[in-house]
């Protein structure tokens, strides 16, 4: 049985590393520190209230899409957030057994399974919502964005590799903001 030791001596000096990585080189780091602690702040005040109910980050993101787009098939879901059948599963059961999204057969298609909000859902989804709002709102006011459609232009930039992102955002009516058209 493999045991970590404390024994210096047993690992090989040789592969321990201890400079640490350089904040601007090869990479950039800022940008990326910058996000890992955007997001956490991003997601702290939602988790907040997620966590009263038993809920995750994966609850939210069902409720915030299955609210922008009520009717929206499984699969559909499932494309959009990349995630499998399986993860899906527990966490709709959830939702749906405590009365935040309804289950609605297809009307043209009976196997079809379309989501939609409930009144409940609407509403944690709008607290969850303005929370992050709030926060964006901060943030814009803090860093005295003179045009805050830049931030627009690169988070969209940064999230549209994907085809059913790209047609996401279309449906939605998301795109380049500073464009002169």
């Amino acid at each position: 049985m493999d045991t970590i030791s404390d024994d210096p001596a047993s690992t090989a000096e040789a592969d321990v590393v201890r400079e640490p990585l350089p904040t601007r080189g090869e990479l950039d780091f800022r940008l990326i520190e910058l996000f890992f602690f955007a997001y956490r702040e991003f997601t702290a005040d939602a988790d907040s209230i997620l966590a009263r109910y038993g809920y995750g980050r994966a609850h939210h993101r069902v409720l915030h899409f299955v609210n922008r787009d009520p009717g929206m098939t499984i699969a559909d879901l499932l494309d959009l957030l990349q995630i499998t059948k399986q993860s899906l599963s527990r966490v709709l059961r959830q939702l749906i057994d405590e009365g935040f999204v309804a289950q609605v057969q297809g009307h043209d298609d009976r196997r079809q399974r379309r989501l939609y909000p409930t009144q409940a859902g609407r509403v944690l989804t709008l607290e969850l919502s303005r929370a992050q709002g709030r926060r964006i709102d901060a943030a814009f006011q803090a860093a005295a964005l003179s045009d805050p459609r830049l931030v627009n232009d690169f988070l969209l930039e940064m999230g549209s590799d994907r085809r059913a992102t790209r047609d996401w955002f279309a449906r939605k009516g998301i795109g380049k903001e500073t464009s002169s058209s």
